[in-house]
């Protein structure tokens, strides 16, 4: 595994999609983009085209100041920038088709909320070595999957198929209508995780640290469980405890 200190890093021109109808070019030659950033102040037909394309294309949209496109250190943006993915994002249907015509047994990891990209790195080389077979993630509300993230995963993020949807809802909706249970981790479960059974297809939520699982999302799921502790400490690191659940589906799955 690679080492990496964590640094905010400017994106290399290269990397970023600059001006509307460049981005707009972009979006509809079937470029995959990992984000658009939209000056907050801009209006006009050209934006609603690209707001609409967006939309069509699953790309999520960040309303910035001036400020920050010009900290990219570009001229002519015209108040649009886009981030070129560094990730090739896979349907997720398409997905769990090719899992099962396999012969293989599906687990998904849903992200619900987990901004710091250091979790996010460490989370995907987790799932890298115990076998998940694709990560979802929401279009908002997740650390962008930038060549930051793929360095704090030791590049396990090129190696696991990411799903992006535009709501965990409806990919729960999707998961189940595949026959693919959803657990999520919940700290105050009446369950221990030794106690649910990971070996069937399932798909495991982790909630960010700070407010956890998105409550309706969490209504939805067909259980939760929870890490047996020791102590009075509130809770394990999210990265830390996804690589605790994921290695006890592996056992349950090789045992």
């Amino acid at each position: 595994m690679k080492n990496f200190r964590h640094q905010h890093q400017r994106p290399k021109k290269n990397t970023l999609v600059i001006g509307r109808e460049a981005v707009i070019k972009a979006m509809q030659e079937g470029q995959q983009l990992d984000r658009i950033y939209l000056q907050s102040t801009v209006h006009g037909p050209v934006i609603d085209e690209i707001r609409k394309l967006a939309t069509e294309f699953g790309v999520p949209i960040n309303k910035v100041p001036v400020e920050k496109l010009n900290g990219f250190n570009i001229s002519n943006h015209e108040g649009c920038v886009a981030q070129i993915s560094k990730i090739q994002y896979q349907d997720l249907q398409q997905v769990i088709s090719f899992v099962v015509d396999k012969g293989e047994v599906p687990l998904f990891l849903m992200l619900d909320g987990i901004t710091d990209i250091r979790n996010i790195g460490g989370i995907a080389r987790s799932a890298f070595c115990f076998g998940v077979h694709a990560i979802i993630i929401p279009e908002k509300g997740v650390g962008s999957l930038n060549e930051d993230a793929i360095l704090t995963s030791a590049g396990a993020l090129e190696q696991v198929a990411v799903c992006r949807v535009g709501s965990l809802m409806k990919a729960v909706d999707e998961l189940h209508l595949n026959g693919i249970k959803v657990f999520a981790s919940e700290m105050k479960a009446d369950t221990d995780i030794a106690n649910s059974n990971l070996a069937e297809p399932c798909a495991i939520i982790m909630g960010g640290e700070e407010h956890g699982v998105y409550p309706a999302l969490m209504k939805i799921c067909d259980g939760t469980f929870r890490i047996p502790m020791t102590g009075t400490f509130d809770s394990l690191n999210v990265s830390v405890s996804t690589g605790i659940i994921l290695y006890e589906a592996m056992r349950q799955r090789i045992s």
